[in-house]
């Protein structure tokens, strides 16, 4: 606006000095083209406002998402520190259950070995015994030693009441269960499916029961065998080896097994030993 009234006072002067027509138009044209460059410098300060207003919203909304990135980093920095101490507690408890693991591996072979060494034992003591294969069978299985021993070398048909000769074996088997007491003792009395019944005996169940403690009242009387050790029971005719199809056959189910286990107290000492390890 100071250009256009210095222009204005111009030309009052120069006309007023009754300049040239030429000198006129000259200054008139001059004034004409200030005026357009002023419209455009001022649309053009406009159009840098309204530009700068742009940028400016543009860097706070920069601002803020870098914020926004700035917390997320800052979450996931605390939780990978959280996540590595997690990881670090679980490889300590991986840790310790393979160290179970592998205690367990040691304890179940120093066991399977120590069974091994029974077996052979009971096999060394009893081989002068008359009997067959099929009246007496000693082997390792499932982690226990199983002595099976046929009701003709222990018993009379249907009878209770144990043979004299029976106890030759028995007294054997005894011995060594005196040598090893970390054994418990199961005895479980076996039938065929022929149905008895008598004045005594009400079915096969109640045979095969009664047998079962007749020989564990035999070992604890006779051969000293701590009754504490010894768990007695019948299975009847619900546990057969072989059908029941053939005379052969029965005779091979009606037996008496004597089961020989490690101790429950040792097995529920090592169940401790793997809570006390899982709390460290």
């Amino acid at each position: 606006m100071k250009r256009a009234l210095i222009l204005l006072m111009a030309l009052s002067v120069l006309v007023s000095s009754c300049v040239s027509k030429k000198k006129y138009r000259e200054l008139q044209a001059k004034y004409e083209q200030s005026e357009k460059n002023y419209k455009k410098f001022r649309q053009n300060y406009t159009e840098c406002k309204v530009e700068k207003s742009q940028l400016q919203s543009r860097i706070d909304a920069l601002n803020s998402s870098n914020q926004s990135l700035q917390k997320a980093l800052d979450k996931c920095i605390s939780l990978n520190q959280q996540g590595n101490v997690n990881i670090s507690k679980l490889l300590d408890e991986i840790r310790s259950s393979n160290a179970y693991i592998q205690m367990l591996i040691k304890e179940n072979r120093k066991k399977d070995s120590l069974n091994q060494v029974l077996k052979e034992q009971l096999t060394k003591s009893i081989k002068d015994v008359n009997a067959n294969d099929k009246d007496l069978d000693i082997k390792v299985k499932k982690g226990v030693v199983f002595i099976s021993l046929s009701d003709k070398m222990l018993f009379k048909s249907g009878s209770t009441r144990i043979n004299p000769k029976a106890d030759k074996v028995l007294a054997k088997i005894a011995q060594i269960l005196n040598a090893h007491p970390d054994y418990e003792i199961l005895i479980e009395g076996n039938t065929d499916n022929v149905p008895i019944h008598t004045q005594c005996i009400q079915d096969n169940w109640d045979l095969s029961a009664l047998r079962a403690t007749a020989i564990a009242r035999r070992l604890q009387t006779k051969f000293g065998v701590d009754p504490k050790r010894i768990t007695a029971g019948g299975k009847g005719e619900w546990n057969p080896k072989v059908d029941n199809d053939t005379p052969a056959n029965r005779a091979i189910n009606r037996r008496t097994e004597i089961i020989l286990m490690p101790k429950l107290d040792q097995f529920m000492k090592l169940m401790n030993q793997a809570g006390e390890q899982g709390q460290q």
